[in-house]
């Protein structure tokens, strides 16, 4: 190789450093499984006669033909949907609370609302119950049977071991007045709170004992609350993951605290039994990852509380390294 032909090669490689450099430090952002909201499932349901026999239709963020009167099981999207199916006492209701909607040149999106189901049996006894329209990553065990300890019908988080930097996602929020509680039976309640969406995700290290109890430390925690509304498409909004014990800082709020006790999140043991996700303590910033947790929710109130003026609409879920 010549003296001047060793210059240029040594020039083009030294001119390649920052460019190098630059992609060693370039950020990757995955679209979650099905995050685009493009791939929808109908699932019509006939609800029994007593409350009218009408047939209802439910969605699923999954590819596929139309499900007829079955619960569903998802095994190829980690998606599940507040909009359930419930046998109780005999009897078959929905309750829909998450719809696709088109979005003007950006394929479809998910639409969440908080609504009141009600139900009428012969006249004899009305059952008022709100729901919040909520989309999260994990599993809905249908038929729901009953309406006690609603946190427990549902598989909280996915199987995970990587570190994200930040949640994105498109959103648009109408943010409801004052909320209501309605949990069946009883009269409803005004709450004197005015009713916000909300986004999460949380990182955690799983295990279980030999009783099948689960435990988790936190690892990573994103948490937002929208208090107005947005009307326009907020695109590639972002929401930082904080590794580590964030309870001393200054974002940091009550409702992003370990979750135990009535709080706690429930999943499948390995004895294949529903138990509660027991969140003992922060984990140090370098913990290993066993679990993702993502939900997007159109109130943030709780079970069967908040406004039924609340919708919040998400499109294009990802994950930012």
């Amino acid at each position: 190789m010549t003296q001047r032909i060793q210059k240029i090669w040594l020039s083009s490689l030294l001119g390649l450093f920052p460019l190098l450099n630059i992609l060693g430090q370039a950020e990757v952002i995955e679209m979650l499984p099905y995050g685009d909201m493009d791939k929808w499932m109908v699932r019509e349901i006939k609800e029994s006669k007593i409350i009218g026999g009408n047939r209802k239709y439910l969605y699923e963020i999954v590819p596929g033909d139309t499900l007829k009167d079955k619960p569903y099981k998802n095994t190829t999207s980690p998606w599940a949907l507040s909009s359930v199916l419930a046998r109780v006492k005999g009897i078959t209701k929905t309750s829909v609370t998450v719809f696709p909607e088109r979005r003007a040149g950006n394929g479809h999106c998910a639409r969440l609302e908080t609504r009141i189901e009600t139900c009428t049996v012969l006249g004899l006894f009305d059952i008022n119950v709100l729901a919040s329209g909520t989309i999260f990553l994990g599993e809905m065990n249908e038929p729901i049977k009953d309406t006690s300890n609603p946190q427990s019908k549902l598989v909280t988080g996915i199987e995970f071991t990587k570190r994200p930097k930040a949640l994105q996602y498109d959103y648009k929020v109408t943010t409801g007045g004052n909320c209501i509680q309605a949990t069946g039976f009883s009269k409803q309640k005004k709450i004197d709170r005015k009713d916000m969406a909300e986004v999460q995700i949380l990182l955690q290290h799983r295990w279980e004992d030999a009783e099948g109890n689960i435990y988790a430390k936190r690892v990573g925690t994103g948490w937002e609350r929208f208090e107005k509304s947005v009307d326009n498409w907020q695109n590639n909004h972002r929401l930082i993951v904080h590794y580590g014990d964030i309870s001393s800082k200054h974002f940091y709020a009550s409702y992003m605290s370990l979750k135990d006790g009535q709080q706690a999140y429930y999943a499948r043991n390995s004895k294949g039994k529903m138990v509660p996700i027991h969140e003992t303590s922060w984990a140090d910033p370098s913990e290993k990852v066993t679990h993702l947790i993502v939900q997007f929710s159109s109130s943030n109130g709780g079970a069967y509380t908040g406004s039924i003026d609340s919708k919040l609409w998400i499109d294009n879920v990802k994950l930012v390294y």
